[in-house]
This record gives C-alpha cells, sequence and structure tokens, in this order.
C-alpha cells in the first residue's frame, strides 16, 4: 500500500476537503503536516457536513487517528473551540483519535493582534491574509522565541519563556502605536487550557515510524496550494509555510521515502483569495459566472474568490516544483454550457514569452496570458462517474490539461458529492 500526500496545485481552495475525505475513507492516520487554522474545508460523511479548520479529517471516521504534524502551527484556543464544535455533533475527540506533536508551535492571541495591526496600517505590504496570527506565529517559530506545545507541561518555566517573547512583540506593538501585552494575563490563559492540550502532545514522529513500519496506510493532508508556499508562491503574496509535498516529511517527522505517490488537487478553472499576481482572472460576467456556479466563498473567511480561466503553464510549474506524481481534476461540471473554454498555455511580457511565470513581483504583475481556445460543451458533465458520462468535449478538454500540465490525471471531481468521481488510478494502490 502506498502511503499519499495531497497538496493543492494552485492558489488552494481546489476541493481538496472531497478529495482527502475519498481517501481517508481507507486511511488509517490522516496527518496535518503545515499552515494553521486558515485553511478550512468541508466533509461530508453519512450526510453529516463537518467544517475543519484546524483537526485532521480522518478524527471524524472511526478508527482513523488525526495526527497534527510539527509543521502546523495551532492556536489552541481555536483548536478546543473545534473540537467542542465536532463533540456537538457527536464525534469526540480523544488523546486516542487525535495525537498533537509536541514540538508544534502555538498561535497566541498576540499573533492575531499583530496580524490584525499589519492587516489594517497604512504602511507596508497588504497580504490580504486571514488575520489569525498565521504568519507572525511562524516568525516566532524561526526566531526561537516561540512557544511550544510540550511548554504547556511545565508551568513553573512558562513564565521566563512568556518574557522572551514579549521583549520582541512589545517592541513591535510600541512601533506600531499599541498597547504592551500583559505577561501576568497572558500565563493565566495558557494555565486555563494547558489541562485540555497536554494529553494531546506526543512524540509523532515516533507514533507515524510505528504506524509505516507496521503497513498502516497514512494519509498527508495539506492546505493552501504550491502557488502560495513560501519559497515557491507568488511571493510576497503568500502563506507563511511551506506548501509543496516535500513539507509533508519535515512537518510530520516521518522521512521522505515515506510518501510514495503525491496527488496534486487542480481545480478545472483558476481561482484566489486575497492580494496578488492571477494572470488569466476575469473582470466580466465570465468571472461572474464561474464564481457563482462554482459557489466560490471561503470556508473559513467566506470571502469571494477571484475567478480566472485555467492557467496549465502555471499548473505544469508548480505540479513540477511539488513533485506530483498524478493529479485530481475537480469543479469539472461548473463548465458545463460555455460555449468556449480558454486554456493559458504561457504569457508574454512585450516582446518576451514565457512557458512559465517567472519569480519577479514586477514581471508577476505584468505578464499577458497567451491562450488556446477550446470548444466548451452543452451537456451536463455533472455527477458523472465514467468516461462514457461525459460530453466528448469535457473529455478533450480533461485530455487536453493532461498534455498541457505534463501530468496524468489519476481522478475527476464532477460534484461536490463524495462519490461523483471518475477514477483512473487509485493513489493508494499505485
Amino acid at each position: 500500500m502506498a502511503d499519499v500526500a495531497v497538496i493543492g496545485a494552485q492558489w488552494g481552495d481546489e476541493g481538496k476537503g472531497k478529495i482527502v475525505d475519498w481517501l481517508s475513507a481507507r486511511a488509517d492516520v490522516v496527518v496535518r503536516f503545515q499552515g494553521g487554522h486558515n485553511a478550512g474545508h468541508t466533509l461530508v460523511i453519512d450526510g453529516a457536513v463537518y467544517k475543519l479548520s484546524l483537526l485532521p479529517s480522518g478524527v471524524v471516521r472511526k478508527g482513523c487517528l488525526g495526527v497534527i504534524g510539527s509543521g502546523v502551527v495551532v492556536d489552541p484556543f481555536a483548536l478546543l473551540a473545534e473540537i467542542d464544535r465536532i463533540a456537538e455533533q457527536g464525534v469526540q475527540i480523544t488523546p486516542m483519535n487525535l495525537m498533537i506533536a509536541e514540538n508544534a508551535t502555538l498561535i497566541l492571541p498576540v499573533h492575531q493582534e499583530l496580524d490584525q495591526m499589519r492587516e489594517t496600517s497604512n504602511s507596508g505590504v497588504k497580504i490580504g491574509t486571514t488575520k489569525r496570527g498565521i504568519g507572525p506565529a511562524y516568525e516566532d517559530k524561526a526566531g526561537r522565541r516561540g512557544l511550544r506545545l510540550i511548554d504547556l507541561a511545565n508551568l513553573e518555566t512558562l513564565p521566563g519563556k512568556i518574557e522572551n517573547l514579549l521583549v520582541h512583540h512589545n517592541a513591535l506593538r510600541r512601533g506600531l502605536g499599541g498597547d504592551e501585552v500583559d505577561a501576568q494575563a497572558l500565563f493565566k490563559k495558557l494555565c486555563g487550557i494547558a489541562p485540555k492540550l497536554t494529553p494531546f502532545a506526543k512524540p509523532v514522529w515516533r507514533v507515524l515510524d510505528e504506524a509505516h513500519k507496521a503497513g498502516k496506510r497514512i494519509l498527508f493532508e495539506g492546505a493552501q496550494g504550491v502557488l502560495l508556499d513560501i519559497d515557491h508562491g507568488t511571493y510576497p503574496y503568500v502563506t507563511s509555510s511551506n506548501t509543496v509535498a516535500g513539507q509533508a516529511a519535515t512537518g510530520s517527522g516521518l522521512g521522505p521515502r515515506s510518501v510514495n505517490y503525491v496527488l496534486g488537487i487542480v481545480k478545472a478553472y483558476t481561482t484566489r483569495v486575497g492580494e496578488g499576481p492571477f494572470p488569466t482572472e476575469l473582470h466580466d460576467d465570465v468571472g461572474q459566472r464561474l464564481g457563482e456556479r462554482g459557489h466560490e466563498f471561503g470556508t473559513v473567511t467566506g470571502r469571494q474568490r477571484r475567478c480566472g480561466w485555467f492557467d496549465a503553464a502555471l499548473v505544469r510549474q508548480s505540479l513540477k516544483i511539488a513533485g506530483v506524481d498524478g493529479i485530481a481534476l475537480t469543479k469539472l461540471d461548473v463548465l458545463d454550457g460555455f460555449e468556449t473554454l480558454n486554456v493559458c498555455v504561457g504569457y508574454r511580457i512585450g516582446d518576451d514569452t514565457f512557458d512559465y511565470l517567472p519569480a519577479g513581483a514586477d514581471n508577476q504583475a505584468a505578464v499577458e496570458p497567451i491562450y488556446e481556445t477550446m470548444d466548451g460543451w452543452s451537456g451536463s458533465s455533472e455527477k458523472a462517474r465514467s468516461w462514457a458520462d461525459l460530453p466528448a468535449e469535457a473529455v478533450k478538454y480533461v485530455r487536453r490539461i493532461e498534455e498541457l500540465i505534463e501530468t496524468p490525471v489519476a481522478l475527476v471531481s464532477t460534484s461536490p458529492e463524495r462519490d461523483d468521481v471518475i477514477l483512473m488510478r487509485d493513489p493508494f494502490q499505485d
């Protein structure tokens, strides 16, 4: 059996929730390996709808272990609220079905406040973050002043660690015109939640190593998408972590050889939330139609997503960077009824052409897409579960995308429903 990593191959919001849900039904362990509670997804199991942000998808399935790896930044207050919310739906989260890496970095109220100060400031670059403190928490992790989950297990040494953190944060807050943080108040808050959180703290690297040796099926669940990767995305309009498949090893504590198959989730058109370049963005009725038909609103923020044509050049680039073995093409049914469809095959800046998106922010803002136009289809692809169920032009569209991105299509999703999937290759059996 293969261990599978699932990542988004665009700017997130590609429909990973449904695909992870579909795969997690056969997984023994589901691991979150990066990001925080800024990325949400919806699961539908036996008619029940679960909206998750930080919890791994596996926790809502009996017999499946959910793991939050050290590559994730954990808001302890948001996590406990999510656990309570899921409990109201009849799913009990205990240390038997959820483990959190003891060395995972915590997101604290000071991180959220700093995030909000920056995004509402009159100076600096506005990234369009969710203002949930993700970036500032990763900054503190890299700065070696962050608090980690294991720090809550020894409350005697916690005040000194808080003081060390606030030396940095209070200086920033003074510069932004904010009030300093009360160290004692923060300490009391953390003391109040420590007994609830520390039972989940485990050396998850060891747990995962034992599961791997025992032949358990492990599903690595990524958040956001490759184009938001801190190194390889459209910098500076990116997230604060590595979203590529390689992070599955780093952020879980299980070595890179443990990932046998990388599945990239790719939407049949393109969307983006927040600021940053978007070469194929549509500001017309077509873009509006894509957004309405695709219900393009964020699970966590509710923000409307920007919409545009499929960008094969950009997806090909992200798939190569992330080492993707096959893709899951989602939301094909949203394209039903379009007379023609455009696919971006490259870019133009003045007299120069590119088959990839240049790294410079100025160039990324200046590129013009080079389109290939294809026939659309009048028939319906919705709920198709085999190639024979698809209109001929839809099949041609999928096959042309496969050629342009130089990566095989493993499955096609044709509706939000879990079982409406055309399966060509089973990642767990590859």
